[in-house]
């Protein structure tokens, strides 16, 4: 197609900086969007509010592991990740579980780098130090955003991947995240940590997470490796029952970390790895709302999305990005333009087809897992030792028999408790058979 000019003028005569795309957020998903829509030759500008010699810096908030259908699907180099894995090990107490599958841990800051060269390469501008504060809107339609207080900047489509923060959508009523849901986590990189101590799981070569109310009430713990004697180390905890029930007074996420690496003897000897951040994030668990309107889409963390067993959301993120170029093309290709919510939904209709395929049976799955006492996590160990090797994987996809396998009948409590919070919750509400 043609591209349009970067400047157009207003109804008064006024310049006006104009883009086809205009995109909030240069992490995986708006770095992704802009990669694909740049391909396809339309003028795009992406809004990241961090300064470009610092980049990425506060948003750098991933533990980073992935798999390797990621890497292949988007093309990233494989220079780009830190090590990778040849198993996932999931720890409850007493017990753990193993199975061969092959990962990758990227060195996340140099992987967003990467995206913004990319595209950048392909004919995406970035505008660093420009954060997005709020939407331009004409008759109810976004037209545009302002940026670094009072910059203003146009595009036929917006796409808010600004993740939890989300100005854009709930300034337009599509982001709707609650801090119940909320997830909140840390990680740090180590070194000096005894990968294959023998009273645990060998974690050599291993993307391991942990199932244990004592480290993460009402979360999970986990242990990456990175190769050498090196491993990212982090904790994460949602704001649900388990967590207000077993939370220890005064404690913060930074807190039980520490009360992990102190009580765990496979951090005897580990310290920080000098000069590395200590990274920061959060996300919602919950069931998305509207997902675009007029002119407009969410994409990654700005809407919820989650992989119940990993909560990896690098691959998912990217694929929402993905989603809204191909929407944006769907729209902006016509020869007039419709961007329309009609047709903008089509971005909807992906999102659930591709981003966060069965989000209700494997939201139910998500919160069935946090919520179980720590006796049933060794249970879980155990039945995951004596079933199908794909049960789990095919269960933390949304298939409801392999839901059922790992399913008891002391589960139906929680199950029942988990159907009186949807009652009196509207916004926690889901069919777990659709």
């Amino acid at each position: 197609m043609t591209k349009k000019t970067t400047t157009s003028s207003s109804a008064n005569g006024d310049e006006r900086d104009r883009f086809d795309v205009v995109i909030a957020g240069a992490g995986p998903a708006g770095g992704q969007c802009a990669r694909d829509l740049a391909a396809r030759g339309y003028d795009v500008v992406v809004l990241e509010t961090e300064a470009e010699d610092e980049f990425p810096r506060q948003s750098n908030k991933s533990t980073a592991g992935t798999f390797p259908s990621m890497m292949t699907a988007f093309g990233v180099p494989d220079r780009l990740a830190e090590t990778f894995t040849d198993s996932v090990v999931v720890e409850s107490p007493n017990g753990h579980y193993e199975r061969a599958q092959p990962g990758a841990v990227l060195d996340f800051a140099a992987f967003k780098r990467w995206l913004v060269a990319d595209a950048r390469d392909r004919g995406a501008e970035f505008r660093f130090e420009s954060r997005v504060s709020g939407p331009i809107t004409d008759g109810g339609r976004v037209v545009g955003v302002t940026y670094a207080g009072s910059e203003e900047v146009y595009g036929d489509v917006v796409v808010d991947a600004t993740g939890p923060s989300a100005p854009l959508a709930k300034a337009l009523g599509v982001s709707d995240l609650h801090r119940a849901n909320q997830a909140i986590g840390i990680d740090y990189k180590l070194e000096g940590v005894d990968l294959d101590h023998e009273d645990y799981a060998d974690l050599t070569g291993a993307m391991m997470l942990r199932l244990d109310h004592d480290i993460a009430p009402g979360g999970y713990s986990w242990i990456f490796h990175t190769g050498g004697d090196t491993a990212k180390v982090g904790v994460c905890y949602i704001q649900n029952e388990r967590h207000q029930e077993l939370a220890r007074d005064g404690m913060r996420i930074d807190d039980y970390l520490d009360y992990w690496m102190d009580s765990d003897p496979r951090f005897e000897n580990a310290e920080p790895v000098e000069g590395a951040h200590v990274l920061r994030g959060s996300a919602h668990i919950q069931m998305p709302g509207r997902l675009s309107t007029d002119g407009f889409m969410a994409v990654g963390d700005t809407v919820p999305t989650i992989d119940p067993l990993w909560g990896e959301g690098i691959h998912q993120g990217m694929e929402s990005g993905r989603a809204a170029a191909i929407t944006a093309d769907h729209c902006l290709t016509l020869d007039t333009p419709d961007t329309s919510a009609d047709r903008m939904s089509v971005y909807d209709d992906l999102w659930h087809e591709r981003v966060a395929p069965n989000m209700h049976r494997r939201l139910l799955m998500t919160e069935l897992l946090y919520l179980a006492p720590n006796e049933r996590y060794d249970r879980l160990i155990r039945d995951l030792n004596r079933l199908a090797p794909e049960t789990l994987a095919n269960a933390s996809g949304g298939s409801l028999l392999s839901i059922a396998r790992l399913l008891e009948l002391d589960d139906l409590r929680y199950l029942a408790k988990l159907a009186r919070n949807r009652l009196t919750d509207p916004h926690r509400r889901w069919n777990p058979l659709s």
